[in-house]
């Protein structure tokens, strides 16, 4: 059965959760992960339709402050050298990746729609950002792995996503609403990730998290 093992964790205590005008969902009771029906997933041509719409401008000062929710916090916990990044899941629109350049920081991005070049993927990296990205990972235990792969010994993974908070909050949250969000992380599910995965967990804000990995 399609909805019977978590997408993250691939744990097989996986619950219905909720039911919508749209869609249903379940929820993993090992990393607490809620995703939606992969009945429900758009195909790929749908998905990238959704994000074409999207109005990321580099130029937008909006889209700066928003994206300094995250870029201030990785910052002020990286040290002061030049360090190589990685932003995957960058979108057409990588202002992200500009302004952690700007602050003295050799990057690159991945986005499998609108950076899919496969070298990137090849390097080790002081720091992976991921801004509005995970939620829209069919499959978040893939690209999982591959950030364990891609960061050095004691490198920073920081993430930014509208985290739930219940199921009461989850019935009502506008950010389900977006065809493309299929993924939704709770705190818990973050706490799981860093204990099993070695990490220090930093909840920065309701939708900013650091992770460090622990070096042994």
């Amino acid at each position: 059965m399609p909805n019977s093992s978590c997408p993250l964790c691939d744990a097989k205590q996986v619950n219905f959760f909720q039911q919508d005008v749209r869609r249903s969902y379940y929820q993993c009771q090992q990393c607490m992960l809620v995703f939606a029906d992969r009945a429900s997933l758009l195909s790929a041509t749908e998905e990238l339709t959704q994000y074409q719409l999207h109005q990321n401008d580099v130029q937008d000062l909006g889209y700066r402050r928003f994206l300094q929710r995250l870029a201030g916090p990785l910052l002020a916990n990286l040290p002061s050298a030049k360090l190589s990044g990685l932003d995957f899941g960058c979108g057409p629109g990588p202002l992200l990746a500009q302004m952690l350049a700007e602050a003295g920081h050799d990057m690159a991005v991945w986005d499998p729609y609108f950076a899919a070049e496969p070298a990137v993927l090849q390097h080790q990296y002081d720091f992976i950002s991921c801004s509005e990205a995970i939620e829209h990972f069919a499959n978040p235990r893939q690209e999982w792995a591959l950030w364990l792969q891609l960061l050095k010994p004691g490198a920073t993974l920081a993430i930014m996503t509208k985290r739930y908070t219940s199921a009461d909050a989850f019935a009502n949250w506008h950010y389900k609403l977006d065809p493309t969000h299929i993924s939704f992380f709770a705190a818990q599910t973050f706490a799981y990730l860093a204990e099993r995965d070695g990490f220090d967990l930093q909840l920065v804000s309701d939708d900013v998290v650091l992770l460090k990995q622990i070096k042994h």
